[in-house]
Order: structure tokens, then C-alpha cells, then sequence
């Protein structure tokens, strides 16, 4: 059992809180992401769980014991770094070899681990290579086997793919995937990358300045942002934001918007008159010309069969549609805005928590916001 628990973890430096009062579960074989942008606090994380880090409170239990005072050498934890940390002088057998060799473990055991390990990875060709010699893809492939051949209970994995050019970490996602799923080992992997979380992972843990904002799968995260920093941050591109007033009931269903009366999804709650957000998807603003909500295309970006269209309304919010190259939009064009009203979310503006989302009813669930 490789469950990993953790419950309120605080890390503090001196005056700077790196992560605040943290609890959520890895569940047995499990491929979780912690994901969110520099300094969020996601590395400082995911170092706590593999022990290379004293947390200043809470508790981590890993296969149901409290390993939150061992070392990391005590947790049967695989760690894979982005900068790979081979040994120039071994060649790959070597690497691969050095940790099972490191703990006294028999010859032939090793060379059986090494030889399952290569199997996987699909790297027999490359055992007697130097690792000096190797591609960025072949090396961090090294390092993998480095950390499968000791099977741990689990592995922590810091932005493996960091150094790797876009087309290869692509290509290594997949891989990476296919990988966890024949191993069936918990993983927990950070990234700054929304594109391989939401590739690889069974549940993301969205993290901004020190906290978990959101934990869900990667549909849920992106059909029900749980405030705006989410909703900004997962998507490319990223949800429009149409600034309007409260002030209607439970059951209300149209608001003043950008001018205009618009169909809203029906809250709640009663809100007051405060700031309020309209968020909606790219993929979910159609061009309609009999619409009374105008806007001015400031440009396109061709994407094979879709384009992105970026406008302007009157007051002053940009929006991008994702719509089909079949639909004309030129530069300096005035059209009509509509969207699906079942499509659609409200963000109280001023602490950025999400008062209604798109496609449930249901209230937000396995949610923690800080506003």
C-alpha cells in the first residue's frame, strides 16, 4: 500500500511562508500532479513528502505510517530531478545499476533489475553507451531506470521534463504515462506546465502562494475552476473574464453585462451589488450577428481547422473565440457575442472565489480556496 497522506503541512523560512496549512491524499497508485507557477510553493511540497525537507507542522504518512521525522533515505521513495544527475565516468548499465549497488544487493539481482528496467524504458540498446553521449530524452530515460530498479513505494518526480524542447516533452508525456500505468506506482510529479498536467495525471493539485486552490481530475478543474486564478491558469487560452454588477437573487437567470442584458447561469446565492466576473471558454463563444453584445476583432491565429479570434467589446474586456477557419473574421470587424448559458461562470471579482460554474449544479466539492 503506497497511499501518501498528507494533512495541514506549513513550511516556513524565516518570515516567508513557502506552504500553508496543505492536506489532501495520493491515493494507491495514482499519477497526481501538484501544479501552479514559480514559488507557488509546489517543489517546496513534493521535497517535504520525499524527506529532503523538515515541514514546520503537519503530518505526512506514507503507507499509513507518520514519516513525517524520517529522513529521506528512510522512505522508500524514488526521487527524478529535471536536471538528470548521472555519473559522466559510468556508462548507462552502470547508472542504472549504482543505487541497488550502493545497498549490497547480489549480482545477479541487480542484473535482473537492470535488464526488467531497460525492458521497460526500451533501452537494452543503450546499456554499455556513455551517458555523456546521450541524448536530453535518453538521459532522463536513464534516470528513470535509475529510480524503477530500486522499487520504491512511490515516486516524486520535479519537472522531469523541464529540460527537454517542446516537441520531445510532447513526446515523453506520452511515455511517461504509458510508463506509470505498466509500473502502477504512485506518482507524484510537479510541473509548471498545465499541458502535461492535464496529459498525465489522474488528479492535479493546483497551488498559488503556498496553497492548494483547487484538487480535482483535469476535467474537473477546467470545466469548474474553483476561482479565478484557477480558471486563468488551466486552459490555453485561458477563460475570458466580462466584468458586470450583482445584485440579483437565487433563480435570477439575466444581468446586466458589458451593457447588455445576457442570459447568466442561475445562482445560489443572493448577491449583492459587487463586482462581479462572467467567465466562459474560448470554445464556448459563438459569432452571432443578430447578438446585442458587440465586439471588435483585433486579430486571429490560425490553428489548422479552428482559429483563435481575439476581441474587444465596447467596454473595454477582451475575449477569444474558438471557432472553425470557416467562419469569416477579419481584422477591424464589428460582430455579435453569444454563449451557452449552461457553458458559463460567476467569480465574485474581489476575492476571486467561484460562486457558480459550468455544466453542474452540484456545489464544488474537494475545493480548498483562500480568498
Amino acid at each position: 500500500m503506497a497511499e501518501i497522506r498528507v494533512q495541514n503541512l506549513h513550511k516556513a523560512f524565516a518570515e516567508f511562508t513557502a506552504v500553508q496549512d496543505s492536506t489532501f491524499t495520493v491515493r494507491d497508485g495514482e499519477f497526481f500532479c501538484l501544479l501552479g507557477p514559480s514559488g507557488c510553493g509546489k517543489t517546496t511540497t513534493l521535497r517535504m513528502i520525499a524527506g529532503l525537507e523538515l515541514p514546520t507542522s503537519g503530518d505526512i504518512f506514507l503507507g499509513g505510517e507518520n514519516v513525517t521525522q524520517r529522513r529521506a533515505s528512510q522512505r522508500d521513495i524514488a526521487f527524478v530531478f529535471q536536471m538528470f544527475a548521472l555519473y559522466p565516468h559510468m556508462n548507462v548499465r552502470q547508472n542504472i545499476a549504482f543505487p541497488l549497488v550502493s545497498q549490497g544487493v547480489p549480482k545477479a539481482e541487480i542484473e535482473t533489475r537492470v535488464q526488467q528496467a531497460a525492458t521497460v524504458l526500451q533501452i537494452h540498446h543503450l546499456l554499455k553507451s556513455s551517458v555523456s553521449g546521450l541524448s536530453s530524452g535518453d538521459r532522463q530515460r536513464v534516470a528513470l531506470g535509475r529510480a524503477i530498479v530500486r522499487k520504491p513505494m512511490a515516486f516524486m518526480m520535479d519537472e522531469p521534463l523541464g529540460a527537454l524542447d517542446a516537441e520531445f516533452r510532447e513526446l515523453m508525456c506520452g511515455e511517461l504515462r504509458g510508463l506509470h500505468d505498466r509500473l502502477k506506482a504512485t506518482t507524484v510529479y510537479v510541473t509548471h506546465d498545465q499541458r502535461e498536467a492535464m496529459a498525465m495525471a489522474d488528479t492535479i493539485a493546483i497551488m498559488n502562494q503556498g496553497t492548494v486552490e483547487q484538487l480535482g481530475s483535469p476535467q474537473a478543474v477546467y470545466a469548474r475552476p474553483a476561482s479565478v486564478f484557477v480558471a486563468d491558469f488551466v486552459g490555453s487560452p485561458a477563460m475570458n473574464f466580462l466584468p458586470f454588477e450583482g445584485g440579483f437573487a437565487p433563480g435570477d437567470a439575466r444581468a446586466l453585462v458589458a451593457d447588455q442584458m445576457l442570459p447568466v447561469p442561475a445562482l445560489r446565492e443572493t448577491v449583492s451589488s459587487r463586482p462581479l466576473l462572467l467567465g466562459v471558454r474560448p470554445e464556448h463563444v459563438r459569432l452571432q450577428d443578430a447578438s446585442p453584445l458587440r465586439a471588435q476583432v483585433l486579430g486571429t491565429e490560425y490553428l489548422g481547422h479552428n482559429q483563435i479570434v481575439v476581441m474587444q467589446t465596447a467596454g473595454g474586456a477582451k475575449v477569444r473565440a474558438k471557432v472553425s477557419v470557416q467562419q469569416r473574421a477579419m481584422r477591424g470587424d464589428h460582430v455579435g457575442l453569444d454563449f451557452d448559458t449552461d457553458e458559463l461562470s460567476i467569480f465574485d471579482s474581489a476575492s476571486g472565489r467561484a460562486l457558480q460554474t459550468a455544466r453542474y449544479d452540484t456545489p464544488l466539492s474537494g475545493v480548498t480556496h483562500h480568498g
